[in-house]
């Protein structure tokens, strides 16, 4: 069963940039697609970003393409997610999934998923 912990969260103002990083502890992490997610306070958890096995094809949610990166080192088995010119609105607790497949795709859906990191906290002041 593979572990995830997420890391880069914190404070920054609107404009500003962090990178998340999300560390697996399966040494197959080239076999999972892996997933970004947040959810915001009184609002349900929503897809960010997707990456695929090999790292070769990324989904972002509409509200986040062209500001965000999502990437993937196989050797490290981590997942990161680049955020630029960030917004209030992009306040939320920002949690990474994995997915074990055989398949070259992305998931967007949380049901998709199986496991999932506990969240770090992002806050984007106005």
């Amino acid at each position: 069963q593979v572990q995830l912990v997420e890391s880069g969260g914190g404070l920054v103002q609107a404009g500003g940039s962090l990178r998340l990083s999300c560390a697996a502890s399966e040494r197959t992490f080239s076999t999972y697609a892996m997933g970004w997610f947040r959810q915001a306070p009184g609002k349900d958890r929503e897809f960010v970003a997707a990456v695929t096995r090999s790292g070769g094809n990324t989904y972002y949610a509409t509200s986040v393409k062209g500001r965000f990166t999502c990437s993937r080192d196989n050797a490290k088995n981590t997942v990161y997610l680049q955020m630029n010119s960030l917004k209030h609105e992009d306040t939320a607790v920002y949690y990474c999934a994995a997915r074990q497949t055989d398949s070259g795709y992305a998931y967007s859906r949380s049901t998709d998923y199986n496991y999932w990191g506990q969240g770090t906290l992002v806050t984007v002041s106005p």
